[in-house]
């Protein structure tokens, strides 16, 4: 379970800082929501970006502390928390994998089900 882990973090760091690129307009809109923005995103959706980087960071911190690597306080919620992670990886492999985007579908398609998988052995642990 410690392996996956760290390569779950790792997976949640990189995409962190895509999401951080795009919220400071990157021309990466081809990487994310389907393909549909060519060049940088919207105002809006850059915001959503930044949102996006705090989830990442809870799921960083719920899987660390049920693998208890860290935030050893967070046991308890992190049984049940890592759970709605799985749940949003399941989803978030549908939505990759069925994407317009062969940039989206290609590299965060697999990225997403590397998440999942190590999601899952995390929670199962």
């Amino acid at each position: 379970m410690i392996y996956a882990t760290i390569i779950f973090v790792i997976l949640l760091l990189a995409v962190a800082l895509v999401q951080l690129a795009l919220a400071f307009g990157a021309p990466l809109g081809e990487w994310t929501l389907g393909g549909r923005y060519k060049g940088q995103l919207p105002m809006k959706l850059r915001f959503a970006a930044l949102i996006q980087i705090l989830i990442l960071c809870l799921f960083a911190i719920m899987a660390l502390a049920k693998a208890q690597l860290a935030f050893e306080k967070l046991y308890s919620a992190s049984i049940v928390g890592m759970w709605f992670i799985v749940i949003f990886f399941v989803f978030g492999n549908v939505m990759n994998w069925s994407s317009r985007s062969k940039k989206e579908r290609y590299v965060m398609g697999p990225a997403n089900t590397i998440a999942l998988i190590c999601a899952l052995i995390i929670a199962i642990g």
